[in-house]
């Protein structure tokens, strides 16, 4: 465990900025971690995927891992499929499964085909347009469910026209929320207000915004800009966004033409570019101003990984820029507190500081779907985390 922990540390200074580790020392059975700092959070940043503990004597572990879970790997092909054996030895019981096969497919119809056609059991995040069709198959469940996610319009401070806030405002002002959740996710989701899903304890409340393209252009004209034209401009210089966006998320290229079509009504050129990795892209290149981006910001059921990721100057998804005191302070008074309750107050202040000054739009919370054959698949549960899909307990008739 001590190995691998170095691994994880050794390869990625997100994970030395989420875990904080000073030393570890293995002491038979017992395993002493010391952080640098006080971190009560510490416990709950374990709980990563990325923190995944691992044989490090194997020779191959990028295409062999060897982890702890009740299955082995047995094939893996990047980005097309997965193949998994029993693990007889597992110390929770052995899988009443004899083998799992992940297939991977971006394209959401053919997912949903996939299941239509007797091809595959269960299907992660179907196409939406197919889940009345679906639904109407005999044998077939849909189950959706609320997530820990957001989509968000991340916005790149280090741009000029973006350092100011009255523009800022009126990016946000020009994301319809609702007509997206309406005509994009068909209803599986609602508009977000803040990076936390409402029913959290540390998610804030507002009184609704107002938005459109009204509003938009007058946040727009009190940072010196007219419609000249039919361009919005300042000193003879057109406003014009570079946005970002990937296919891996199907639901975030139709929200950045949503948006690119809302911008052209008030004379704001949009060009969309598509991207493959938009951490890489991200962290690597400045020459952008929006990206339609998602990410889940309370994966443990805690506000810090999010926070700390996102708005700490020495946040792995830092992607904006921002570098603000008085949130870092927050933050870091944060990671210092045990106690649930006053944790929530923190973390609510947090997003507070981030709703008012506008570091980041948020667009919605989409919900996880799944569709799978219940007559024949026992004991799957659809839940919120979307890390834990194969279990031992999962079954099939």
């Amino acid at each position: 465990m001590k190995a691998s922990l170095e691994r994880a540390l050794q390869e990625s200074v997100a994970i030395q900025n989420a875990l904080k580790i000073d030393k570890i020392d293995a002491d038979g059975y017992t395993l002493n971690i010391t952080t640098k700092v006080p971190f009560p959070e510490f416990i709950s940043e374990l709980v990563n995927p990325n923190v995944s503990i691992i044989d490090v004597t194997e020779e191959d572990i990028v295409n062999k891992p060897v982890g702890t879970g009740p299955f082995v790997l047995e094939s893996f092909s990047p980005g097309s499929k997965l193949e998994l054996k029993r693990y007889d030895n597992y110390w929770d019981g052995a899988s009443n499964l004899d083998s799992v096969t992940f297939s991977f497919n971006e394209d959401a119809n053919a997912r949903s085909l996939a299941l239509k056609s007797g091809q595959v059991d269960i299907v992660y995040r179907p196409e939406v347009e197919s889940l009345e069709s679906l639904e109407a198959l005999e044998g077939i469940k849909v189950e959706s469910t609320a997530t820990f996610r957001v989509h968000q319009m991340t916005m790149n401070m280090q741009q000029k026209s973006l350092q100011d806030i009255n523009v800022r405002r009126a990016v946000d002002a020009l994301i319809n929320r609702q007509k997206i959740v309406d005509n994009i996710l068909l209803g599986y989701g609602e508009p977000a207000v803040s990076p936390f899903l409402p029913t959290l304890p540390f998610a804030p409340s507002y009184e609704k915004s107002e938005t459109g393209s009204d509003i938009a252009i007058k946040y727009l004209e009190e940072a010196g800009y007219s419609l000249k034209d039919g361009k919005m401009q300042k000193d003879g210089e057109p406003l014009k966004f570079t946005l970002l966006t990937y296919s891996a998320r199907a639901d975030l290229p139709l929200i950045a033409q949503v948006f690119q079509s809302d911008a052209k009504q008030i004379g704001v050129d949009v060009e969309i570019r598509q991207i493959d990795i938009p951490e890489e892209y991200m962290a690597s290149n400045r020459d952008w101003d929006l990206a339609t981006y998602s990410n889940l910001t309370a994966p443990r059921g805690d506000a810090g990984y999010y926070l700390n990721a996102t708005y700490h100057p020495t946040g792995a998804l830092n992607f904006s820029g921002a570098h603000e005191s008085e949130l870092t302070a927050i933050i870091d008074k944060l990671n210092q507190t045990v106690g649930q309750e006053e944790r929530a107050v923190l973390a609510e202040q947090a997003a507070n500081y981030v709703h008012d000054h506008v570091i980041n739009s948020f667009v919605l919370h989409p919900s996880t779907i799944v569709a799978y054959k219940e007559n024949k698949v026992k004991n799957w549960v659809t839940t919120r985390s979307e890390y834990y899909m194969i279990t031992n307990l999962l079954d099939v008739k």
